[in-house]
């Protein structure tokens, strides 16, 4: 027997029901299965207080061994009570959420391809939407009645809020359990299946499909992926495979050209090298979300091609942390400081650009080779392979906020004469230096770059943040601090401000508007013999600032 039913939209009867509404339509270009796999543990395991109704399903088993993307959590009361048990997030909320109703709620994540769409802006620009294909597979521990009432009710609900309201349910029962279709008015469609205590949803029909012909040993299951492990220390689990690595790398191309340069020419050779060169470089991915006792720690795994592994192997290699004291310039309000500790930083830059320029075709490597000197314009720097052959095997580099251009790098000279040649033909040296917090300083005409050598070392960048930097000489700030337990060839150590406190909100009240909520991280990247290892220890972790990220759209 066909189900069917109207959702309406409730803005009259209850205003915060609209605010929240449009926070989460933001959600479906971005991650809607994300959200909407969270949510639907928190509401579907409301009922549940007593035992399963049929055998429960580990949702790994179920997902297509192709899938591009693959997200798990094993016990998403786990996953998320490091969020909410942080002593930032108690100092915020009203109330610590009880999550223990979503103990034992299992939940995988499977994108299963991308759908891209050009929206029109106006007549001259469009906008690129990258709309994935996402299957959520949802192992509630729930009676079929509770799992069914929870699909019509509140997922429903949800999806009705999500397509803008008046969104049509129909539910048709199959031999194979009862499926469910959302259709809004501009088209979109979502839909759902209810297998006694399983439940499967997804944006896209053949997504589920797909995995019901793997529940029927009719594929392979990604279960049998030997990337895809488990490891009772960890809260979470993502795998990127080959072939999502690709596609993920056609998008990055896309959304960086058009962002690079309003010029077609450089627009076009974004979107198509750097595809070329992620492909022909990156393997695969694997993400994990652990607990340890400085905060929530992300690591991620990336596994390089041989060559490229070999290379990076021998060239990026850790030098001596000790010496010439640096981090001593990092100024206390910084956003974000980058140290690098390379034993040759003017090869190790070298092998990046060599190894980029294999990756593609011979008259495309020789643009890179031209350009990749733009990396360094920010720090004020004309010609980097004469500025690090000039410097020692430790630099410091320091954000003071969002803008790229509030950036400076600091470093040991080895030799003071070849590194004013390689910095900025704005800086006159030939002119006599101001006098600043004890160093000789040069600045251009206009007053933008900087360059100050104080002793034997030399900070170069945007003028203001210079300036800063000598200002915070002989101090102790807390991201100069971040580097002194890390051994790490790049460590990077930051803090972000949320005015909103959007984690807070997700979850509880906050007990005051307009208290912010800072998070703060530090991020350890090594090279070894199969590619990149890049460590996160922060406050909420890559989950929380995705769910951060979404609640802001």
């Amino acid at each position: 027997m066909l189900t069917q039913k109207n959702f309406y939209r409730r803005d009259a009867e209850t205003p915060r029901f609209v605010r929240d509404s449009s926070r989460q339509r933001s959600w479906t270009r971005v991650g809607i299965l994300l959200s909407i796999s969270l949510r639907l543990g928190v509401s579907a395991v409301i009922a549940i207080s007593i035992g399963c109704g049929s055998k429960a399903t580990d949702p790994r088993t179920v997902i297509p061994a192709d899938a591009l993307v693959y997200l798990e959590s094993k016990n998403l009361r786990e996953t998320l009570r490091p969020i909410t048990e942080n002593a930032k997030f108690a100092a915020a909320a009203k109330s610590k959420p009880n999550l223990n109703a979503l103990d034992g709620v299992r939940v995988s994540i499977a994108v299963t391809g991308f759908q891209t769409s050009e929206e029109a802006v106006t007549e001259e620009n469009a906008v690129l939407n990258f709309q994935p294909r996402l299957v959520a597979v949802v192992e509630t521990n729930a009676w079929g009645w509770q799992a069914r009432s929870f699909i019509e009710d509140q997922l429903g609900e949800f999806v009705n809020e999500v397509y803008d309201g008046e969104v049509e349910m129909q539910a048709i029962p199959r031999d194979d359990g009862k499926f469910y279709t959302w259709k809004a008015k501009d088209g979109r469609k979502a839909y759902a299946l209810q297998q006694g205590s399983l439940i499967f949803f997804g944006n896209d029909e053949s997504a589920i499909e797909r995995c019901l012909a793997v529940k029927r040993g009719e594929a392979e299951s990604i279960a049998k992926n030997s990337k895809v492990t488990d490891d009772e220390g960890r809260l979470a689990f993502g795998y990127v495979s080959p072939e999502g690595v690709g596609q993920i790398a056609n998008i990055a191309g896309a959304f960086l050209a058009k962002n690079t340069s309003e010029e077609e020419e450089v627009q076009s050779f974004v979107a198509r090298v750097l595809p070329e060169i992620l492909r022909n470089s990156l393997k695969e991915l694997t993400w994990t979300m652990a607990m340890n006792k400085d905060g929530i720690e992300d690591k991620a795994v990336i596994t390089l091609d041989d060559e490229s592994s070999r290379v990076f192997g021998e060239t990026i290699v850790p030098g001596q942390a000790g010496g010439v004291q640096l981090t001593d310039l990092v100024p206390a309000s910084a956003a974000s400081a980058s140290r690098y500790v390379i034993k040759d930083p003017q090869i190790a830059w070298r092998s990046l650009v060599l190894t980029a320029q294999k990756k593609t075709d011979q008259m495309s490597g020789s643009l890179i080779g031209a350009f990749s000197d733009s990396f360094f314009e920010p720090y004020g720097i004309e010609n980097p392979e004469v500025f690090l052959s000039s410097v020692g095997s430790q630099l410091v580099t320091v954000k003071m906020g969002p803008d790229a251009d509030d950036a400076a790098v600091i470093a040991s000279i080895t030799d003071p004469a070849k590194i004013r040649i390689s910095l900025a033909k704005e800086l006159n040296f030939s002119k006599p230096p101001e006098k600043l917090s004890g160093a000789d300083v040069w600045k251009s005409e206009d007053g933008e770059v900087a360059a100050a050598f104080l002793d034997n070392r030399v900070i170069v960048g945007d003028a203001d943040t210079v300036l800063k930097c000598l200002e915070a000489s002989g101090g102790n700030s807390n991201l100069g601090q971040a580097f002194a337990s890390s051994d790490s060839v790049a460590t990077t150590a930051g803090s972000e401000t949320d005015p909103a406190a959007r984690i807070v909100e997700l979850f509880s009240e906050r007990k005051n508007e307009n208290e912010p909520i800072v998070n703060q991280y530090r991020t350890e990247t090594r090279f070894n013999k199969n590619g990149v290892e890049r460590r996160t220890i922060s406050d909420f972790g890559l989950l929380g600032s995705l769910l951060e990220h979404l609640a802001s759209e």
